[in-house]
């Protein structure tokens, strides 16, 4: 393992070293193929929702297929038998890494970044699933870096192809409800578990499942089927939790409409959060500065309001009685000076409220581009995957960018994992103040201490309840730093931040 470890790094700088190099995938100046051409596709994480990306990517060659859980990712395999198999990413990249176009990377959100970052750097076009990474730093990272090599990206979450989202932005930029100074969106996830204790039983790992690369670059543990397959994005140190599995879609219109960037401040508050696991169902409150005017409408200071787990917001007396808000796996409503506007998960279906008004209402002329096949089924459409594989055979120089490339998605990304900050760090009891282009909260001193529970235990002994609940103390500013950016442990590595 080590020596794949050196062979792929020692290739990596080989093959960003060349300015002229053979008339094979990377010899098409970084992936850069003809319109006509089929790329050649790999798949990183090819389980659970790569295998649905690949089906929708299956006009192109798939070639290559990755995963540590050969088990979970048995039916992929079979739904591509010519294409090679492997465990390790970077074995993979030595192996074929002339003979791949472009990956799909599905992996558990702590190893999006590596993968990613290093396939950039190997000029490949990359589809990274939502969230696009697991901290700040590595959003940042990969932004920096896609610009860099000038690689095709496109982060997975499918609803930002299709027309709601940008209905939804030419309704609020033609000043229909004015100017919009607050928005609350929500999902109905977790539907896995959740605030969970650290398991306590060492368990044997199974034959089909590498358990050393899925740890990737976390800190060593021993295994426990609470982790895999699927369940960590229950845990911190592999996922982010309601919130970064579904954010990158909810607010994604929120973005669009409103042309956010970085927040200024930031508030979390949640059901009881431990050390390991995120809390059951949490709010965060993100605030925004003004933006200025787009189009017909000013765009003042907004306040972002994000609700998991069951919580809702406060119903808008617009909306008559037995209509739900939303629909059953989320909504956003806008809040405007002129009235509002409500939407389903993905920013599907918006309405004016009451909806009454969308009788004698007349849309605003179509001025955003829309992608084809984004007015399908959103479950069903290949319309996001087809963007990016688009964008992939044109040259950067004539590239129209998939809808959610990396220098949209990538700030996006920045401020939902940045909610799960404001989660962990809410024993603080203080609004957090965020320098976006420095990427730290600036009123954290380093005098500042969190107790964080480590232990929560109930038993009931002779009809008394017992209760064992233990903190852990640690340095707030070390935590967030650290959070903010991962230390990358067992031989992983990011490439460094480029100069841009």
């Amino acid at each position: 393992m080590e020596n794949s470890r050196r062979t792929f790094i020692k290739n990596a700088a080989l093959m960003t070293g060349f300015t002229i190099v053979s008339n094979t995938v990377l010899g098409k100046k970084f992936g850069h193929t003809a319109p006509s051409d089929k790329l050649n596709i790999a798949g990183i994480g090819v389980g659970g929702m790569g295998r649905r990306n690949l089906a929708n990517m299956n006009t192109e060659n798939i070639v290559a297929l990755c995963d540590v859980d050969w088990k979970y990712a048995g039916k992929t395999f079979a739904d591509y038998p010519k294409a090679k198999t492997f465990k390790d990413w970077r074995t993979m990249f030595d192996q074929m890494g002339s003979s791949i176009d472009a990956i799909m990377v599905a992996t558990p959100d702590h190893t999006h970044a590596g993968v990613t970052a290093h396939a950039i750097t190997l000029g490949k076009h990359c589809y990274t699933q939502k969230p696009m990474t697991h901290s700040v730093y590595e959003s940042r990272l990969l932004t920096a870096l896609a610009q860099q090599y000038g690689v095709a990206t496109q982060m997975g979450n499918q609803g930002n192809s299709f027309d709601a989202c940008r209905e939804v932005a030419e309704w609020i930029q033609s000043d229909t409800i004015g100017e919009v100074y607050e928005v609350h969106c929500w999902t109905n996830r977790p539907i896995w578990p959740q605030g969970l204790m650290k398991p306590k039983q060492e368990m044997t790992v199974p034959s089909e499942l590498d358990w050393n690369l899925f740890l990737g670059p976390a800190a060593r543990r021993p295994y426990n089927q609470a982790y895999t397959p699927w369940n960590w994005r229950g845990w911190w140190d592999f996922g982010t939790g309601a919130l970064g599995d579904m954010a990158c879609h909810i607010m994604d219109p929120i973005y669009w409409a409103l042309d956010l960037k970085y927040p200024i401040k930031v508030n979390g508050s949640s059901t009881l959060s431990n050390l390991y696991s995120p809390p059951h169902a949490e709010i965060v409150k993100y605030t925004f500065p003004a933006r200025g005017r787009i189009r017909q409408v000013n765009m003042p200071e907004v306040t972002v309001h994000w609700y998991d787990g069951g919580l809702l917001p406060d119903r808008p007396t617009e909306l008559a009685p037995g209509m739900m808000m939303g629909d059953e796996n989320g909504g956003i409503i806008f809040v405007g000076k002129k009235g509002k506007i409500m939407t389903g998960c993905y920013g599907m279906n918006p309405t004016l409220l009451p909806v009454s008004r969308m009788d004698n209402f007349n849309k605003p002329k179509a001025w955003i581009p829309r992608v084809p096949g984004g007015n399908g089924n959103i479950w069903t459409s290949n319309a996001h995957e087809q963007d990016w594989i688009r964008a992939s055979k044109e040259s950067k120089a004539n590239r129209k960018e998939a809808s959610s490339n990396f220098a949209f998605a990538g700030p996006l990304n920045e401020t939902v994992v940045m909610g799960v900050l404001a989660v962990r760090l809410q024993g603080l009891h203080r609004d957090l103040l965020w320098d976006g282009a420095k990427m730290k909260f600036t009123n954290i001193q380093p005098s500042d201490q969190l107790d964080i529970v480590s232990v929560d235990e109930f038993s009931v002994i002779d009809g008394d309840p017992k209760f064992d609940r233990q903190f852990t103390k640690v340095n707030a500013l070390e935590a967030a730093n650290e959070w903010i950016k991962h230390t990358y442990h067992n031989g992983f590595s990011l490439p460094p931040m480029p100069k841009i």
